[in-house]
């Protein structure tokens, strides 16, 4: 059923974004860290005051009104990103018998060579 693979098609992209997610919390966490070397090194140069900026303004601030990243990830898992999945995994279970990437294995079925090394149907 086509809309089913749209959907299917759809989850994937959830679970690109949800990628670049974790890479946000990720980089952000360790861009983080990093300012407890630039605010010693500015105090070393003799900066105290931007050392002092930094170090109480910018190290620990959260990234959205009340959350680090960390809570970003877990909002998102626990609410859309789990409600997505759930809804495809239900539409698989009630109109493809469960299967997933129903398109790809019927695109699989039609490219491969039959009898050729490499080209068998399944594992």
């Amino acid at each position: 059923m086509a809309a089913a693979g749209k959907l299917s098609e759809a989850l994937e992209t959830i679970e690109q974004a949800r990628g670049h997610l974790y890479a946000f919390h990720q980089l952000t966490g360790h861009a983080d860290m990093a300012l407890d070397d630039v605010v010693e090194m500015f105090r070393d140069a003799g900066h105290r005051d931007i050392a002092d900026r930094i170090s109480h303004e910018l190290i620990g601030r959260n990234v959205l009104s009340g959350r680090w990243t960390f809570q970003i990830v877990e909002e998102y898992d626990d609410g859309y990103y789990e409600l997505f999945r759930t809804i495809e995994r239900n539409v698989r279970e009630q109109l493809l018998d469960g299967r997933r990437h129903l398109f790809e294995a019927e695109m699989k079925e039609r490219r491969r060579s039959r009898g050729v090394p490499g080209h068998s149907a399944t594992p």
